[in-house]
């Protein structure tokens, strides 16, 4: 497999990997234009964005869009980060042209009718109320939040339903004017597709689009603190935030192997004692999430109201625990985890796409799986046991608990027994 890239004069990126013997590919545009590139009143218009792209460009209406791809039998969507917003479909590999140009059309043309706005504000604000009804979604809102106060990396992605109730054409045509540049765009395909075919057709579509200037993002700052909210529900739910590296930083790995020792699976510690165990809770996971400037270690679970203190101070404890006893075997065992789903999802021409683009955001070029492999083998049982000490003792948490919580320990409590 070859992966190239090419960059057009206008800094629009390129890149593909032709995967010989797939009969499909996958395609896509990330834009680096997610929820931190939003100022406060704008809070959601990336998303609301992202939405207003299917529903009718120049070219087609929302129900042709749709048509285009799904006779050919492939697949189309898009999602919103706080970092991205990305457009993509998965198509038969003598179908890339027509995915491009589908692509291409509503990433370039939108419309913005009127009537599709009120339409999609509708179907938003449905997607706000069910986020807020789904208890072990919206807590991790409320944890970002809490870790990052005042801050447009700590604001939902989804956007305060005043703000949607409020967006117009012309709020969204000024987000595109400002922050879809060829020079924030990337093209990424992966599978059956052909790199100069999709180089001269992209430099057709995007060839004339004009750079801007460099927009200055806010620097991410983990503050921390304690988010709660009681309500009548069936479990209360819990979900601790430390500060982590972020994406450039070599210590990321360490992050990783860590987080996936500590909560990463059935044989992790979190799972074994919280759950096997002591029966405290159905799930129970960590894992650690990076940004441009910033990250996070993130633990969650959920358990009845009367246990709640019981297993806040054991998470506690495990955190310490960890940082005295952690033993080469689950060292390894984080390594191998790390490898084989790292290596396995990239079977998948979605997720080398999703990849590729991801890693020349980050680096400007794409790190062979070789060198990711030997970056993970790099970590040393003495780094992650040292990391482990600095997630027990020093990182900055964040709190975020929800439903039955009257007997869950405060932040400063559970700091308290960190420090004891």
């Amino acid at each position: 497999m070859t992966t190239q890239i090419h960059t057009l004069p206008n800094g629009f990126r390129i890149v593909t990997e032709h995967m010989p013997g797939l009969e499909s590919a996958s395609i896509g545009i990330w834009v680096n234009a997610g929820g931190r590139h939003e100022r406060q009143p704008q809070n959601g218009i990336a998303h609301f964005l992202e939405h207003m792209a299917f529903k009718g460009t120049k070219k087609r209406n929302a129900l042709e869009i749709a048509e285009a791809i799904e006779d050919v039998g492939g697949y189309i969507n898009a999602y919103t980060s706080r970092e991205v917003t990305a457009y993509y479909a998965r198509i038969l590999k003598g179908d890339v042209a027509l995915a491009l140009d589908v692509i291409g059309d509503i990433v370039l043309n939108p419309i913005f009718d009127a009537n599709e706005i009120e339409i999609e504000r509708g179907v938003i604000l449905q997607e706000i109320g069910q986020s807020l009804d789904t208890p072990d979604d919206v807590i991790f809102d409320w944890l970002q939040e809490r870790a990052y106060p005042d801050q447009p990396i700590g604001r939902t992605i989804l956007g305060a339903e005043d703000r949607v109730r409020a967006f117009g054409r012309d709020d969204l045509s000024a987000f595109v004017a400002e922050h879809y540049r060829p020079d924030r765009m990337i093209l990424s395909a992966a599978g059956g597709v052909d790199h100069d075919e999709i180089v001269r057709i992209a430099t057709e579509m995007f060839g004339d689009m004009r750079s801007g200037p460099t927009l200055a993002v806010d620097i991410a700052r983990f503050q921390g603190g304690e988010y709660r909210t009681e309500k009548a529900l069936e479990q209360a739910h819990f979900a601790l935030g430390l500060e982590s590296p972020d994406y450039c930083d070599p210590e990321i790995y360490t992050a990783q192997i860590y987080s996936t020792a500590l909560g990463g699976g059935m044989s992790s510690r979190l799972f074994q004692e919280i759950r096997e165990k002591r029966g405290l809770c159905y799930s129970i996971y960590a894992q650690t999430g990076a940004y441009a400037d910033t990250g996070m270690t993130t633990i969650y679970a959920g358990t009845s109201g009367d246990q709640i203190a019981d297993l806040a101070e054991i998470t506690i404890d495990e955190l310490k625990r960890a940082a005295e006893d952690m033993n080469p075997s689950e060292i390894a065992r984080a390594r191998t985890q790390m490898k084989a789903g790292m290596l396995m999802g990239l079977e998948s021409p979605s997720s080398r796409a999703e990849r590729q683009a991801r890693m020349l955001a980050i680096w400007d070029r794409i790190p062979s799986l070789s060198e990711t492999v030997e970056r993970i083998d790099g970590v040393s049982d003495a780094d992650v046991r040292r990391f482990a000490e600095h997630m027990a003792v020093v990182a900055r948490p964040a709190l975020a608990l929800y439903g039955p919580i009257e007997a869950a320990p405060a932040l400063e409590r559970l700091q308290e027994r960190r420090a004891a």
